[in-house]
């Protein structure tokens, strides 16, 4: 592979070293800061917050909301870290620029690859899912063909302009918010007891049914290990804002606002979820927390509403990683970490990285049909832990980049991570932990073995790269 494509050399100068304009001239300046604030907003509403989070209830009852409160300062603090970095060097690699600038090549190598796998294979799961959804509301159609229909779609608008996809968010991420403000909104009202129908229920499903902590510390574990992962798509915002119209303004939006929204969202959710309803409810896991309490308070279709907001997440988060895989792995080309063909921009778009990155999400969604329970098992068990690895990297690039911040260009830090360096330590050490932690529950232990396997493989491809180039330097 060519290091240095003749096209993107100056991108390596600018995201690397940190010096220049905020973003590589090739690619558009295309959102605006209203499609900035409405991803952060509602790029954090994931599929996973609706479908997912039942297992995490049914494991820690009541405890659920202190697992994703523990959960959410974890992820508020990595993405404060995230949006130190972005504010002073705005880039479309993100945290594998940073990772490189700290720590070399290899580590932004292996960051920014470890990221492709897992935008990629989301891909394929998110086109999955949402199919899934179609087929249960048209039977005579097969799967496959709403699969080709959503791929071709998103591939087609991301590789239109930077607009169209900042469009589309705009409205998914409306969609999302509406849904959970109205839902939010509802539960409060049933547990004041002023909604029609409904009966103030006070702290009886908190403390019945064995208590806050029915399943005791295990439980919780299980519950804090099932939030840590439903925390998606926080990190896309920082790629995005490099095609910004002000790139510094909108990351250090996004980062500020970041308390709230996972407060409200996230842990303001379980708390109405398990407020209103027994945690031992087994709707709770057959259909869903949502449209569990949808039911509970009579709300007709609830189901076929949960589905329509489902299926607007599933395919808001298809549309945000066919952005940020294309955006990523066009950052590591323009750097020389990756085949110089695919790093051509037209049209304000890189127009390749984003058919690369399209094609591989159809492939893996091609052995999730072949193979269903061996490569694409494996496919899954891969990533699993990727996002703890890519915090981890944050994490180091922080303590190593903060300083050299303060020395070389203090007025840089428009946005500062709180008492550094100790709360960065505590970061990373609570990140080290959740990844312990994941020894002890037998799924979780064979992702964290998978990602592993991947971190050790591309950490010695990336520091074989660095160090043939050295040597031929």
């Amino acid at each position: 592979m060519n290091r240095t494509p003749a096209s993107s050399a100056p991108q390596r100068d600018m995201e690397a070293s940190g010096a220049g304009t905020p973003a590589s001239p090739a690619l558009a300046h295309g959102l605006k800061q209203r499609h900035l604030s409405m991803i952060a907003l509602g790029g954090v509403i994931g599929a996973g917050l609706f479908v997912g989070s039942g297992a995490g209830i049914a494991a820690a009852g009541p405890s659920i909301v202190l697992a994703y409160a523990l959960s959410g300062l974890l992820v508020m603090l990595v993405m404060r870290m995230l949006g130190e970095m972005s504010a002073a060097n705005p880039a479309s690699g993100s945290f594998s620029v940073h990772a490189e600038r700290a720590l070399g090549p290899w580590a932004g190598f292996t960051a920014g690859w470890m990221f492709w796998v897992l935008l990629c294979v989301g891909i394929a799961a998110e086109a999955i899912g949402a199919a899934g959804i179609m087929v249960q509301w048209f039977p005579s159609t097969d799967s496959w063909m709403w699969v080709a229909l959503f791929m071709a779609v998103f591939c087609g608008t991301n590789l239109a302009a930077v607009s169209n996809f900042g469009e589309f968010e705009f409205w998914f991420a409306a969609l999302k918010i509406a849904a959970i403000t109205l839902f939010l909104v509802l539960g409060v009202l049933a547990i004041v007891g002023v909604l029609p129908g409904t009966d103030a229920p006070g702290g009886s499903n908190l403390s019945g049914d064995g208590g806050f902590l029915p399943n005791g510390m295990d439980g919780l574990v299980v519950g804090l290990l099932a939030s840590v992962f439903a925390y998606g798509g926080l990190e896309t915002v920082t790629i995005a804002a490099a095609e910004s119209e002000n790139p510094v303004k909108s990351v250090a939006g996004a980062v500020r606002t970041a308390m709230w929204r996972i407060a409200l969202f996230y842990v303001g959710s379980m708390l109405v979820v398990v407020t209103l309803i027994p945690w031992d409810d087994k709707a709770i896991v057959a259909d869903g927390p949502y449209v569990a309490v949808l039911d509970h308070l009579d709300i007709p279709a609830a189901g076929n509403i949960m589905n329509v907001i489902v299926l607007v997440a599933l395919l808001s988060a298809m549309n945000a990683n066919i952005y940020g895989a294309s955006r990523m792995s066009y950052s590591l080309i323009a750097r020389g970490e990756g085949p110089a063909f695919l790093g051509k921009v037209s049209g304000g778009v890189p127009r390749p990285t984003v058919l690369a990155s399209s094609f591989f999400g159809f492939v893996a969604v091609l052995l999730s049909y072949w193979w269903p329970d061996t490569i694409f098992k494996w496919l899954l068990n891969m990533v699993g832990a990727a996002v703890l690895v890519v915090w981890a990297f944050i994490a180091i690039a922080q303590l190593r980049m903060r300083s050299r911040l303060q020395r070389e260009a203090p007025e840089k830090l428009v946005v500062k991570m709180w008492l550094f360096p100790y709360l960065t330590w505590v970061t990373l050490a609570a990140t080290i932990g959740v990844l312990l932690l994941m020894l002890r529950e037998p799924d979780t232990r064979s992702q964290l073995y998978a990602t592993a396997g991947l971190t050790v493989t591309l950490a010695i491809i990336g520091y074989a790269r660095q160090q043939s180039v050295a040597h031929k330097a």
